[in-house]
């Protein structure tokens, strides 16, 4: 995928999934603001990319905080092309009747108010720049209901919906809105559950294994890039095939 000329900024950027898209970025030709609470993971990020990444800090649950680095983002690459909503928190692993409420919003704050306030503030740039595209990182919780993800699952199915929501509301102005939807993927956050790549590991999609962060990079390129142009509302799942249902022994019981 090209993204040459193109400004993207990632939220959540300074590791795992949104390291890999980080870096993928600038290996297509683009320019990428990385926004982080992780600032010394961030601006390492940041240095070994070289002049086509700037490092921001970012709370994605603080207004303020998106405002100031959205601007920045406009204000040291000169434009603004597409945004990344990565930034998220995992599953707290309880039930709906023993989730306490505090963690159910938290979880809510983060993972879907967080997606709204980026695209808030990044819509204006976006239409300063003529168009653009927006990536919301869902996940396979938000294409089926999965257990033990009370807050999560609601909150990855609202940014699905928020992502249709607003492409319709956007795409007279060439801003594209898409999701892409994760399966299991080997990160920082997901690696203390004991996940594994190796080939078994994961029976109950039909790939058997959990994915790498790399194997994410290509559906967001994809909808980063001009190739691309036609394509808005759209819900992609990189999961293994986990939602399309179990594997074959799985359900067999091998």
């Amino acid at each position: 995928m090209d993204l040459t000329g193109k400004v993207i900024f990632v939220s959540g950027g300074a590791r795992g999934l949104g390291e890999a898209y980080s870096r993928g970025i600038v290996a297509a030709g683009g320019k990428v603001v990385i926004g982080d609470l992780l600032d010394d993971d961030g601006r390492a990020v940041a240095a070994d990319l070289g002049d086509d990444a700037h490092f921001v800090h970012l709370d994605v649950t603080d207004t303020a905080s998106w405002e100031a680095a959205i601007a920045e983002a406009e204000e040291h690459f000169g434009r603004l092309d597409g945004l990344v909503n990565n930034a998220g928190v995992s599953a707290s692993g309880t039930t709906v009747a023993d989730e306490p409420l505090e963690t159910f919003q938290k979880i809510i704050q983060i993972n879907l108010v967080g997606v709204h306030t980026g695209m808030h503030f990044a819509i204006p740039a976006l239409r300063r720049a003529g168009g653009g595209s927006i990536v919301n990182i869902s996940s396979a919780a938000g294409l089926i209901g999965l257990a033990l993800t009370s807050g999560y699952g609601a909150a990855k199915w609202g940014v699905r919906g928020l992502s249709k929501v607003a492409a319709v509301e956007l795409g007279r102005e060439k801003i594209r809105v898409n999701s892409v939807h994760p399966g299991m993927v080997l990160t920082p956050m997901t690696a203390p559950t004991g996940i594994s790549t190796d080939e078994g590991a994961f029976p109950n999609n039909p790939f058997q294994r959990v994915g790498t962060p790399d194997e994410l990079v290509g559906a967001v390129l994809y909808l980063l890039s001009d190739a691309a142009s036609y394509t808005t509302g759209a819900e992609i799942a990189v999961d293994g095939g986990w939602t399309a249902g179990p594997s074959i022994e799985y359900v067999m019981g091998q």
